[in-house]
């Protein structure tokens, strides 16, 4: 018999599944949040939640926030059972559940009025966000774009915007005009100096209707930058048969989770914040050593083993890494073309942390689909990817298996797989990117000409012979034996 998830049914929990360890009743918000997606749930909400358990910082429970019209079907699930989430850890050794409770209230999606009136409250002290790395408004160049259709909207109608910067910065607006002290704007997405990203966007929206909203954005408002990291598979409906089959516990959206969890973070809040420190959350100065260390590790090793394991069939992630060529050519490709252009990170080995993402790709309790990683290419290359590439040229190093990487991505685009499956990629940028990818077929520059993913790229001669002869090999030979050329 199982337990459905509330508050009311707390109480009756199996004693294999933890749950707050704290009166939630006590708790006040202070932290509005948008984009309450998976991993949010499994980051941020835990680290709190822990916090909570020991006594401290109450009045830092979460508020919910959205703008995009599928966040409401989320929303819906979790005003079902109060809020609170089912989150599931799993590591090779051991599999262990708990409910989290660190949210307290959820706001009606795409209510700018109901979002901006809480954004003005005082108790709000910092606004965070998980809203994926290609909701920024960047262009190639890693530069803000004011032009984009839906920033410029906002620049036209500040009093009722419809993207996160807008509300934000017309959150801003209503507190200046209050004499009320700003919030901290904390990004918890893979941008590199993901801070400095946000400003720009915040700042760069009410510039288009206020100059001056924009410099006291620039002057006083704070936007620490941060490094987060958590693999966060999505939920299907697997993940909720299998809560309810092992641990008896009925959640309409539960998250799984690797046991492993990392939060560095820039001690700049004055307007105050959590005690997170004594929780695991690691405090620095300059957090852009281990924010490269993992975008380029992490991140570029995930869309490094996306597209030859989708090319080859491989559903799960643990199941590429079982694949010796895939294994193999994320060892070499990191080895030797990514860790060599990452900057040293304090008290850090950068081999061994290597190994550690090897292992956390290989567990086979998290059942990351490859699918996953292999989304939104348009916008994950340009940031994991690209910027190694860059970097190597400028040195004057070679690009091959990074070139192989972008190969890989344009042949999966282009069309089936190597037995003729169809391929479920999903990217906002599709019609663009697709059409490239089939004429690259027969002309490799027409998919480099892609300004918002390679920019200046395009013309460099090395990274344009070496793209060419990994998509001709792949063509001519096949997704094995290219990965087994470049191993050598």
């Amino acid at each position: 018999m199982s337990v459905t998830l509330s508050a009311a049914t707390l109480s009756d929990m199996p004693e294999t599944v933890a749950v707050p360890a704290y009166d939630r009743a006590g708790l006040k918000p202070g932290i509005l949040h948008f984009g309450i997606g998976n991993f949010h749930r499994a980051h941020q909400a835990v680290y709190l939640d822990d916090l909570f358990a020991t006594g401290r910082d109450h009045d830092f429970a979460i508020v919910g926030a959205g703008i995009l019209p599928g966040e409401s079907a989320a929303r819906e699930k979790l005003a079902a059972q109060d809020f609170l989430t089912t989150v599931v850890e799993q590591d090779n050794a051991r599999t262990s559940a708990r409910v989290t409770g660190s949210m307290a209230e959820y706001l009606p999606i795409a209510d700018a009025p109901a979002i901006i009136a809480r954004l003005a409250d005082p108790e709000i002290r910092i606004v965070s966000m998980t809203i994926t790395e290609g909701g920024y408004f960047i262009d190639s160049a890693g530069r803000f774009d004011p032009t984009h259709p839906a920033i410029a909207a906002d620049g036209r109608n500040p009093d009722a915007p419809k993207t996160v910067f807008g509300l934000i910065a017309a959150g801003l607006k209503a507190r200046r005009e209050k004499g009320t002290a700003p919030f901290t704007v904390m990004c918890c997405d893979n941008i590199p100096h993901n801070g400095a990203v946000t400003l720009a966007a915040v700042a760069g929206t009410a510039e288009l209707s206020d100059p001056e909203l924009a410099a006291f954005i620039r002057s006083d408002v704070a936007f620490p930058n941060s490094m987060v990291d958590r693999i966060t598979p999505a939920t299907s409906r697997r993940e909720i048969e299998a809560l309810r089959t092992e641990f008896g516990v009925e959640d309409r959206w539960p998250v799984f989770c690797e046991e492993f969890k990392q939060w560095v973070l820039e001690d700049k809040f004055p307007a105050g914040r959590p005690a997170l420190e004594t929780v695991g959350v690691t405090f620095v100065d300059d957090v852009a050593p281990y924010e490269l260390m993992k975008i380029r590790i992490l991140n570029g090793g995930h869309a490094a083993i996306a597209y030859p394991a989708i090319l080859l069939d491989i559903h799960f992630v643990h199941e590429a890494m079982e694949h010796p060529l895939i294994r193999a050519f994320l060892e070499k490709l990191t080895k030797d073309e990514i860790i060599p252009v990452v900057p040293p990170v304090p008290d850090t080995s950068l081999e061994e942390y290597r190994k550690l993402i090897e292992h956390r790709f290989a567990n086979p309790k998290i059942g990351d689909t490859v699918a996953r990683l292999a989304l939104d290419g348009s916008n994950r290359q340009p940031k994991f990817i690209v910027p190694t590439i860059r970097d190597r040229l400028a040195k004057g190093d070679g690009v091959e298996g990074l070139a192989l990487v972008s190969a890989l991505w344009c042949r999966a685009l282009g069309g089936t797989s190597e037995t003729g499956k169809e391929m479920p990629l999903v990217d906002p940028n599709m019609e663009t990117i697709r059409p490239a990818a089939v004429a690259a077929q027969k002309d490799p520059a027409a998919f480099l000409a892609l300004e918002d993913v390679y920019g200046e790229l395009a013309g460099d001669p090395v990274f344009s012979a070496a793209f060419a002869n990994a998509l001709a090999s792949l063509r001519e030979k096949g997704v094995e034996a290219t990965l087994r050329a470049y191993i050598g």
